[in-house]
């Protein structure tokens, strides 16, 4: 890796927050991999790593995830909260709501979240939507507890504007919505600020923190109130999404096959999920 200059304002504009240790990188393999590593050398909750460029970016289920070097802001998060593993989903919540924040804040950009891990801005057309960003969370658990967790986000800020036309369908990015560039250190300002209240909200001993980021999580979401297809391993299922859980996970509510009227409710804790058709 080699350590470019950027970086600088945020830390100086940070150093109130847990998350003002941040090292700003021409480009990486993976930030999660990098701070993963880290992790396991005893580094301190609260280090920020950003990339101009990763060469090996993953999402969920290991997709690769490319954009163009110093187009997206590229960054992962180190923490270590006292939370069981159940309550993992938390984290990943945490840093959605505060990249949408950030987004609105920045950019004037109002994006929201699609269960369990994309930043998506709808499309007034036809209901649909483009994906602006996605978040991918890691953890090490030694005895049943987690020790560390890296929440990896990757989000499209300025991008050509002759992207080819099957990801024109797909992804966005907030230059192209907003109408101009986007620094992206304003935007990682705004985005750890706003995680250092949320995540501080998720560590609060007492409930009531968790349940104001699951309420605000619900205010954003894209995901509920749509019909959506699950994969589940093995399993596909079909059904309407109707509410998150006070620990992140998405409740589904299935047709139960040869019963008129019958539903049952499933609590999804991971899937792969898609919109099957917009809200009504």
């Amino acid at each position: 890796m080699v350590t470019g200059m950027r970086g600088d304002h945020a830390r100086s504009t940070l150093t109130a927050t847990r998350f003002a240790d941040v090292q700003w990188v021409d480009e990486t393999g993976s930030t999660n991999r990098d701070l993963l590593d880290l992790a396991a050398d005893g580094m301190p909750e609260g280090r920020v790593l950003v990339a101009d460029h990763q060469t090996a970016g993953r999402g969920r289920l290991d997709r690769s995830w490319h954009a163009p070097a110093g187009g997206s802001l590229l960054l992962s998060v180190l923490l270590r909260p006292d939370l069981p593993p159940a309550d993992a989903h938390l984290l990943t919540t945490a840093v959605g709501v505060s990249a949408v924040e950030a987004c609105e804040e920045v950019a004037k950009v109002s994006a929201r979240l699609k269960w369990p891990n994309d930043l998506v801005v709808d499309r007034p057309d036809d209901g649909s939507y483009r994906k602006l960003g996605g978040i991918l969370a890691e953890s090490t658990i030694e005895h049943g507890a987690i020790t560390a967790v890296v929440v990896g986000l990757g989000l499209n800020v300025n991008w050509p504007a002759d992207l080819p036309p099957d990801l024109q369908e797909i992804a966005t990015a907030l230059n192209s919505l907003a109408g101009h560039e986007v620094d992206r250190e304003d935007l990682l300002v705004a985005l750890l600020r706003r995680l250092d209240h949320w995540y501080g909200r998720v560590v609060d001993p007492t409930a009531a923190g968790r349940d104001a980021l699951m309420d605000r999580a619900r205010e954003l979401s894209a995901t509920l109130g749509h019909r959506v297809g699950v994969e589940l391993g093995a399993e596909h299922i079909e059904g309407i999404a109707v509410a998150l859980t006070a620990a992140g996970e998405l409740v589904v509510e299935v047709d139960v096959d040869g019963v008129v009227g019958g539903v049952e409710q499933r609590t999804i804790v991971a899937g792969d999920v898609v919109h099957l058709r917009p809200a009504p």
